[in-house]
Protein backbone atom coordinates (compact mmCIF):
# COMPACT_ATOMS: atom_id res chain seq x y z
CA UNK A 1 0.00 0.00 0.00
CA UNK A 2 1.27 2.82 -0.73
CA UNK A 3 1.66 5.60 2.69
CA UNK A 4 -0.52 8.95 3.03
CA UNK A 5 1.33 12.06 0.86
CA UNK A 6 3.06 14.19 3.09
CA UNK A 7 1.71 17.80 3.17
CA UNK A 8 2.27 21.29 4.73
CA UNK A 9 -0.64 22.51 6.26
CA UNK A 10 -0.07 26.78 7.43
CA UNK A 11 -1.98 28.79 10.44
CA UNK A 12 -1.66 32.50 10.91
CA UNK A 13 -1.72 33.38 14.46
CA UNK A 14 -2.03 36.61 16.12
CA UNK A 15 0.35 37.88 19.24
CA UNK A 16 3.39 39.92 20.15
CA UNK A 17 7.01 39.84 19.68
CA UNK A 18 9.36 41.74 22.81
CA UNK A 19 12.97 42.61 22.64
CA UNK A 20 15.00 45.09 23.81
CA UNK A 21 12.36 46.59 25.84
CA UNK A 22 9.89 46.91 22.84
CA UNK A 23 7.01 45.49 22.13
CA UNK A 24 5.06 44.85 18.87
CA UNK A 25 1.83 43.41 17.49
CA UNK A 26 2.73 40.20 14.92
CA UNK A 27 1.24 37.87 12.64
CA UNK A 28 3.30 34.63 12.41
CA UNK A 29 3.18 31.62 9.95
CA UNK A 30 2.93 28.11 11.88
CA UNK A 31 4.23 25.28 9.72
CA UNK A 32 2.96 21.54 9.79
CA UNK A 33 4.47 19.09 7.84
CA UNK A 34 3.30 15.55 7.92
CA UNK A 35 1.09 12.97 6.50
CA UNK A 36 -2.23 11.68 8.27
CA UNK A 37 -0.66 9.85 10.71
CA UNK A 38 2.33 12.09 12.14
CA UNK A 39 3.62 15.48 12.16
CA UNK A 40 6.00 18.21 12.94
CA UNK A 41 4.77 21.91 13.73
CA UNK A 42 7.47 24.53 12.61
CA UNK A 43 7.35 27.53 15.21
CA UNK A 44 4.61 26.99 18.16
CA UNK A 45 3.20 30.93 17.91
CA UNK A 46 1.14 32.45 19.91
CA UNK A 47 -2.35 29.80 20.34
CA UNK A 48 -1.55 26.49 21.57
CA UNK A 49 -5.56 25.47 21.21
CA UNK A 50 -5.08 26.49 17.09
CA UNK A 51 -2.08 24.45 16.60
CA UNK A 52 -3.25 21.31 19.11
CA UNK A 53 -6.57 21.62 16.54
CA UNK A 54 -4.36 21.92 13.05
CA UNK A 55 -2.65 18.38 14.51
CA UNK A 56 -5.54 16.67 14.66
CA UNK A 57 -5.37 12.99 15.69
CA UNK A 58 -1.93 12.83 14.29
CA UNK A 59 0.94 11.88 16.17
CA UNK A 60 3.20 14.91 16.93
CA UNK A 61 7.04 14.29 16.24
CA UNK A 62 8.40 17.09 17.95
CA UNK A 63 8.15 21.06 17.80
CA UNK A 64 11.22 22.91 16.09
CA UNK A 65 11.71 25.94 16.70
CA UNK A 66 13.73 28.03 13.82
CA UNK A 67 14.77 30.77 16.27
CA UNK A 68 14.45 31.56 19.86
CA UNK A 69 12.51 35.09 19.31
CA UNK A 70 9.73 34.48 21.84
CA UNK A 71 6.60 35.50 19.31
CA UNK A 72 8.13 31.70 17.53
CA UNK A 73 8.06 29.72 20.86
CA UNK A 74 5.59 31.44 22.87
CA UNK A 75 3.20 28.60 22.99
CA UNK A 76 5.89 25.45 22.72
CA UNK A 77 5.81 24.71 26.04
CA UNK A 78 1.94 24.61 25.99
CA UNK A 79 1.85 22.73 22.86
CA UNK A 80 4.44 20.21 24.12
CA UNK A 81 3.04 19.56 27.89
CA UNK A 82 -0.50 18.75 25.61
CA UNK A 83 1.26 16.52 23.36
CA UNK A 84 4.25 14.86 24.90
CA UNK A 85 6.39 15.92 21.81
CA UNK A 86 9.95 17.66 22.38
CA UNK A 87 10.96 20.97 21.64
CA UNK A 88 13.59 21.74 19.57
CA UNK A 89 15.53 24.56 19.28
CA UNK A 90 19.79 25.18 18.63
CA UNK A 91 21.34 25.79 21.45
CA UNK A 92 23.47 28.95 20.57
CA UNK A 93 19.42 30.75 21.16
CA UNK A 94 18.79 29.36 24.27
CA UNK A 95 20.00 32.73 25.64
CA UNK A 96 16.41 33.91 23.82
CA UNK A 97 14.41 31.03 24.67
CA UNK A 98 15.32 31.58 28.90
CA UNK A 99 13.54 35.18 28.25
CA UNK A 100 10.35 33.78 27.48
CA UNK A 101 10.47 30.45 29.10
CA UNK A 102 13.14 30.70 32.16
CA UNK A 103 11.83 27.94 34.30
CA UNK A 104 10.75 25.12 31.06
CA UNK A 105 14.43 24.84 28.75
CA UNK A 106 13.69 22.63 25.26
CA UNK A 107 14.21 19.34 24.95
CA UNK A 108 16.74 18.59 22.29
CA UNK A 109 19.41 20.47 20.86
CA UNK A 110 19.29 20.97 16.89
CA UNK A 111 22.25 20.90 14.87
CA UNK A 112 23.42 21.99 11.21
CA UNK A 113 23.10 18.95 9.22
CA UNK A 114 20.52 17.09 11.30
CA UNK A 115 18.09 15.25 9.79
CA UNK A 116 14.01 14.97 10.40
CA UNK A 117 12.16 12.56 8.99
CA UNK A 118 8.63 12.49 9.09
CA UNK A 119 6.25 10.43 6.52
CA UNK A 120 9.37 9.04 4.80
CA UNK A 121 10.00 13.19 4.12
CA UNK A 122 13.40 14.37 5.14
CA UNK A 123 13.63 17.87 6.82
CA UNK A 124 17.39 18.94 6.76
CA UNK A 125 18.56 21.38 9.38
CA UNK A 126 20.69 24.54 7.92
CA UNK A 127 22.13 27.03 10.83
CA UNK A 128 21.73 30.25 9.12
CA UNK A 129 22.53 32.57 11.68
CA UNK A 130 22.45 36.15 11.35
CA UNK A 131 18.49 37.34 12.68
CA UNK A 132 19.22 34.91 16.04
CA UNK A 133 23.16 32.91 16.25
CA UNK A 134 21.07 29.88 16.74
CA UNK A 135 18.18 30.33 13.53
CA UNK A 136 17.95 27.32 11.42
CA UNK A 137 16.35 26.90 8.26
CA UNK A 138 14.74 23.16 7.07
CA UNK A 139 14.93 21.85 3.47
CA UNK A 140 12.75 19.47 2.78
CA UNK A 141 13.86 18.39 -0.74
CA UNK A 142 11.21 16.51 -2.01
CA UNK A 143 8.62 18.93 -1.23
CA UNK A 144 10.82 21.72 -2.89
CA UNK A 145 10.79 23.88 0.07
CA UNK A 146 12.43 25.67 2.53
CA UNK A 147 10.82 27.10 6.06
CA UNK A 148 12.94 29.80 6.11
CA UNK A 149 11.71 30.96 9.43
CA UNK A 150 13.19 34.74 9.88
CA UNK A 151 16.20 34.42 8.28
CA UNK A 152 14.72 34.97 4.75
CA UNK A 153 11.55 37.05 3.70
CA UNK A 154 10.07 37.89 0.29
CA UNK A 155 12.06 40.81 -0.40
CA UNK A 156 14.63 40.28 1.63
CA UNK A 157 16.67 38.78 5.03
CA UNK A 158 14.92 39.18 8.28
CA UNK A 159 15.47 42.05 10.57
CA UNK A 160 19.33 42.68 12.02
CA UNK A 161 19.02 45.76 14.28
CA UNK A 162 18.24 44.21 17.83
CA UNK A 163 20.13 42.72 20.32
CA UNK A 164 21.82 39.45 19.04
CA UNK A 165 22.17 39.87 15.36
CA UNK A 166 24.07 40.48 12.52
CA UNK A 167 23.74 41.70 9.18
CA UNK A 168 26.73 40.31 7.73
CA UNK A 169 26.15 37.32 9.23
CA UNK A 170 22.32 36.92 8.22
CA UNK A 171 23.92 37.51 4.50
CA UNK A 172 26.62 34.98 4.30
CA UNK A 173 23.99 32.89 5.74
CA UNK A 174 21.20 33.52 2.82
CA UNK A 175 24.26 33.64 0.48
CA UNK A 176 25.55 30.43 1.11
CA UNK A 177 23.28 28.01 2.65
CA UNK A 178 20.02 29.04 0.91
CA UNK A 179 20.61 31.08 -2.35
CA UNK A 180 22.53 27.80 -3.34
CA UNK A 181 19.09 25.42 -3.02
CA UNK A 182 17.66 24.71 -6.51
CA UNK A 183 15.59 28.11 -7.37
CA UNK A 184 12.49 26.33 -7.96
CA UNK A 185 12.57 26.23 -4.26
CA UNK A 186 9.41 27.65 -2.47
CA UNK A 187 10.66 29.81 0.48
CA UNK A 188 7.85 29.57 3.45
CA UNK A 189 8.74 32.26 6.03
CA UNK A 190 8.26 33.34 9.32
CA UNK A 191 6.08 35.88 8.46
CA UNK A 192 4.09 36.91 5.46
CA UNK A 193 3.99 35.54 1.90
CA UNK A 194 6.24 32.97 0.52
CA UNK A 195 8.40 33.49 -2.21
CA UNK A 196 11.26 31.17 -4.13
CA UNK A 197 14.90 31.25 -4.14
CA UNK A 198 14.92 31.69 -7.82
CA UNK A 199 13.14 34.93 -6.97
CA UNK A 200 14.52 36.44 -4.39
CA UNK A 201 18.45 35.47 -5.54
CA UNK A 202 19.29 38.27 -7.88
CA UNK A 203 18.53 41.04 -5.05
CA UNK A 204 21.39 39.98 -3.08
CA UNK A 205 23.88 42.72 -3.86
CA UNK A 206 20.64 45.21 -3.75
CA UNK A 207 20.33 43.91 0.08
CA UNK A 208 23.54 44.60 1.08
CA UNK A 209 23.56 47.79 -0.14
CA UNK A 210 20.74 49.20 1.83
CA UNK A 211 22.20 47.30 4.53
CA UNK A 212 19.19 45.84 6.21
Amino acid sequence: MTPPPVRIDHLVTSGTFSLDGGTWEVDNNVWLVGDDHEVYVIDAAHDADAIIEAIGGRRLLGIICTHGHDDHIDAAPAVADRTGAPILLHPEDEVLWRMRHPDRAPDKPLADGDVLTVGGTQLRVLHTPGHSPGAVCLHAPALTTVFSGDTLFQGGPGATGRSYSSFPTIIESIRERLLALPPQTVVRTGHGDTTTIGDEAPHLDEWIARGH
